[in-house]
């Protein structure tokens, strides 16, 4: 689709909004003044035995319960495009593609380094595809020197070098380019707050999951933590009780994208998938009844 006047290199201005979703942004335009937080509970019974059976074919890396969830969040906002759109200069933008960021810590110490991975996704990724890119990512970025920093990081000390003065007045002209779509790329390439969604594998380290604040820098506009695996208390209609594995996840989304109807359809789309993640194996933009 050819770019029109008024549109973004990393989005679409949409002209034809209702009333209300082009009112909000203007009255209410800060990102971080905006957030609805979902908290969500996820049996591990059917991935747990996905992860066995498509770990006993001894893939070279094997397959985890994260790249299961970052798959099912590319799937789920490409199937609802409302969740891909982001709101800059009080205005509403479909994000021109799908993409999602996450940190890798380079060492498990308290000195240990930390890069980002961002994956580009495609209609056509499947879990297979999004599982080797995800290895691509880690393995590059826990083979560079545990002391680098990726590009993003670099910018931002080369501001802190500078004088006092002339720092802040960079960093603030860079926020009002920020709000028109302007900034450089290779200045935002690898930033996280540029992705359709964030996640945080909070549970790798052994935290909960829970809440985390969106940003009114860049333009993203889902965060999702994903809490550490625990055996928990599941009931049944009869009232009777047995011990499950289970993960908590916390979804931190911008209200002012989506109304509340339209993010419980897919929270259940969410949910369908990580229940039968069978379905991460077809293409991301296949539909999905849920």
């Amino acid at each position: 689709m050819a770019r029109r006047f008024g549109d973004r290199k990393d989005g679409a201005l949409l002209r034809n909004l209702d009333g209300i979703h082009f009112i909000t942004p203007i009255i209410y335009p800060n990102r971080a003044d905006n957030e609805a937080f979902i908290s969500e509970r996820i049996d591990l019974t059917n991935i747990d035995a996905y992860l066995e059976k498509k770990n006993a074919e001894g893939p070279e890396y094997r397959y985890n319960l994260f790249q299961l969830l970052v798959t099912a969040a590319l799937k789920t906002i490409t199937l609802r495009p409302k969740l891909n759109r982001f709101i800059a200069n009080r205005n509403t933008y479909q994000r021109n593609e799908v993409s999602c960021s996450f940190v890798v810590k380079k060492q498990f110490s308290d000195r240990g380094a930390e890069a980002l991975a961002f994956i580009h996704a495609k209609d056509s990724d499947t879990l297979e595809s999004v599982h080797q890119e995800i290895y691509r990512q880690i393995t590059s970025r826990r083979s560079e020197d545990s002391n680098s920093v990726d590009r993003s990081t670099d910018n931002m000390d080369m501001f802190n070098r500078m004088p006092r003065w002339l720092g802040k007045a960079i960093v603030r002209f860079i926020c009002f380019l920020d709000r028109h779509g302007w900034v450089p790329a290779d200045l935002v390439a690898t930033d996280p707050y540029y992705s359709s969604v964030v996640l945080t594998n909070l549970g790798s380290i052994g935290l909960h999951a829970g809440y985390h604040h969106l940003t009114n820098w860049g333009t993203n506009s889902v965060f999702i933590i994903i809490g550490e695996r625990k055996k928990r208390p599941y009931f049944d209609d009869e009232g009777n009780v047995t011990m499950r594995d289970s993960v908590d996840i916390g979804l931190t989304v911008d209200e002012r994208i989506a109304d509340g109807y339209y993010c419980s359809k897919t929270i259940r789309l969410l949910k369908k998938l990580l229940d039968q993640p069978e379905l991460l194996e077809r293409p991301l933009s296949e539909e999905v009844e849920y």
